[in-house]
């Protein structure tokens, strides 16, 4: 018996990607029905519930094909609602026998029965005009048969170079899904050696019933390998079509690759000037085996402006503002410009305050090079001294994969800075030109809330101070690791070590933003904010090296809230690498989440549990995971 398993003879080239789509001649029949009563759903109907809805599955998997049936059943769906329709339900009931056939199929069932029933009546019998006033019971009954495994199993040519499922060889399950992954595969394969138009040209799927077999031959045509021809902008825009190409990055005259196509579109959207973006090949090559690209995007709104706040029982409130210009010049540039104020209210704390702006521009040394230029004034009013602070940089970040990126730049800052702790709180100036540069590694699969991956951050900043003559630098590192665990993965085991440390100056000496404290929301929680700082001879100053170790268990209760236990702990010491000879202390508590689609709200509970720096409890509000 020849099976009709529709596979699509071509990759849909929209995405980049192969796809196929498995279906068998019973689609068609619940197709039109339920096409067919669709028309009637705007006669008028009383509302009534049906009150069961049943699944009978014959054979030993009952259990893993109810629940495969279940997922694919509209009826299921409809069981929710609390309002369903005589016609709702008779349309569902039609459509799902095409439905369910394609599940069955999709676990290697070729040979199923497949009955709905509406107070005993057949589904497929009752004419789309003649909808029952009322139903009440619903059952589906299925007789999957044997579980059929693959036969005879061809597929060519292939590209040896890329692997086919696995599950495609004789003797294995015979399931639909196995025979779409592997056409897919096989014309993937060949588009990834250049030959964009590979297909399917021609299939033989034949089911032998009496041996419980499927025989499943799939011949592929590769076509032509092509190089990247012309790349054409085929919508309008206000960025320049040449800067569109720029950013894209196409390596015309090379060799076609599917994942460069892919890389082009990301680029695009990375920018973040575009709100969609679309990159298709030419329906045909060129006589020269040339495959033009085909770029249509759609704008975002040019300018956005955006608030935020924090809120903690010891630092007090947070309050910051952003304004946004997207492609300022018409080459997809953006200038940010934003505002903080800190500390507002906090537990004998002044405010800070905080206004800088950024301005980038991709694609400048290459399409994955962008150049920056950041300038800011501070005001920061601590214990031990007041920063009044200007800053000018500039530089490059570079994308050198999906995942890891470099940054290098330079940067000139003046302060005029307040010793408080001085007698006479004497004012000194200090000038100092840096290099900043930066490696980061993101693995996680979500920068707001990361359930699994790694995210690794190291900088290294060397610096000079021009006035006083002296020379030093200061590191950080920043490593975040994050497991699900569950069969729902509701469990997330979340851990965050910090290093950090200057050398060169003394501390009285270097600027004062770069000495380094613990305690509050970005280190330890729990502890007052940089309660822990070290005591030159009498003197207490932020120290010159920093550890911070953080761990959290997180567990989602429902699909919007969450809870959190954590522990936090922090080290400062007057040396510049960590060597054990400064102080520890420690912070922990709980927390609640409350999931939003621009990632969790935070409230956390937290006291301390070793050192001798705070007391009480801390409370911490704000947008985001902890880290």
């Amino acid at each position: 018996m020849k099976i009709g398993l529709d596979i699509p003879l071509r990759a849909d080239r929209r995405r980049g990607t192969a796809h196929v789509d498995l279906r068998g001649r019973a689609l068609l029949r619940g197709t039109v029905f339920a096409a067919l009563t669709g028309l009637c759903l705007a006669l008028p109907f009383p509302a009534q519930s049906f009150d069961s809805l049943t699944f009978s599955v014959a054979g030993p998997d009952e259990d893993t094909l109810t629940r495969s049936l279940r997922s694919a059943s509209i009826l299921a769906q409809l069981e929710q609602d609390e309002d369903k329709a005589p016609q709702d339900v008779l349309a569902a009931a039609q459509g799902d026998y095409a439905r369910l056939v394609e599940a069955l199929y999709a676990q290697g069932y070729y040979s199923a029965v497949v009955r709905i029933t509406l107070d005993g009546q057949e589904a497929a019998t009752i004419p789309p005009f003649s909808v029952p006033k009322r139903i009440d019971k619903v059952r589906v009954r299925v007789e999957p048969g044997e579980l059929f495994t693959f036969g005879k199993t061809q597929v060519a040519p292939t590209n040896k170079r890329v692997p086919l499922p696995e599950g495609f060889v004789a003797g294995a399950p015979a399931q639909a899904t196995v025979v779409r992954d592997t056409a897919q595969a096989a014309i993937e394969g060949w588009r990834a050696a250049g030959y964009a138009k590979a297909e399917i040209a021609d299939q033989s799927i034949t089911a032998r019933h009496a041996a419980a077999k499927l025989d499943v031959a799939l011949a592929v045509a590769k076509g032509r390998q092509f190089r990247f021809g012309e790349v054409l902008i085929t919508s309008d825009s206000a960025v320049r079509e040449a800067r569109i190409r720029q950013i894209a990055g196409v390596p015309r005259g090379e060799t076609f690759d599917p994942v460069a196509v892919e890389d082009a579109a990301q680029r695009l959207r990375a920018t973040g000037t575009f709100r969609s973006v679309t990159v298709t090949e030419a329906d045909e090559g060129g006589p020269d085996d040339t495959l033009d690209l085909l770029i249509e995007v759609t704008d975002r709104k040019p300018r956005r402006f955006g608030f935020g706040a924090e809120l903690s029982s010891s630092e007090g409130a947070m309050l910051s503002a952003f304004w946004l210009h997207r492609n300022l010049f018409g080459g997809a540039e953006r200038l940010r410009v934003e505002g903080e104020a800190a500390q507002l209210g906090g537990s004998g704390m002044k405010p800070d305050y905080d206004v800088t702006a950024r301005f980038e521009k991709p694609a400048v040394y290459g399409p994955n090079t962008m150049f920056f230029a950041t300038t800011g004034l501070s005001y920061d009013d601590e214990d031990d001294y007041i920063d009044r602070n200007f800053t000018f940089g500039l530089g490059v970040t570079r994308a050198f994969s999906k995942q890891v990126t470099g940054e290098v730049g330079i940067s000139y800052s003046r302060s005029n800075i307040t010793d408080l702790y001085l007698p006479g709180d004497p004012t000194r100036l200090l000038t100092v030109l840096s290099l900043p540069t930066a490696v980061t590694i993101d693995r996680r699969d979500d920068k707001l809330d990361p359930t699994e991956g790694l995210y690794l951050r190291a900088e290294l900043e060397p610096f000079a101070i021009v006035n006083t003559g002296e020379n030093g630098g200061r590191y950080a590192f920043d490593i975040r690791g994050y497991r699900a665990f569950g069969s729902e993965e509701s469990v997330v085991l979340a851990g965050r070590l910090q290093l950090a440390g200057m050398f060169g100056p003394s501390a009285a000496d270097a600027p004062p933003d770069y000495l380094l404290y613990s305690g509050g929301g970005g280190t330890v929680r729990g502890q007052p904010y940089q309660s822990l700082d070290v005591d030159y001879s009498g003197t207490r100053l932020g120290g010159r090296s920093f550890a911070g170790i953080s761990t959290e268990v997180r567990v989602d209760v429902t699909d919007s809230i969450g809870v959190v236990g954590f522990a936090d702990a922090g080290y400062v010491g007057a040396e510049s690498f960590p060597d054990g000879s400064g102080d520890w202390h420690a912070g922990a508590g709980l927390g609640i989440r409350y999931a939003t689609p621009v990632g969790p709200i935070r409230f956390d509970v937290a006291g301390p549990v070793a050192g001798d720096t705070g007391e009480g409890v801390q409370i911490y509000i704000g947008i985001g995971q902890a880290f």
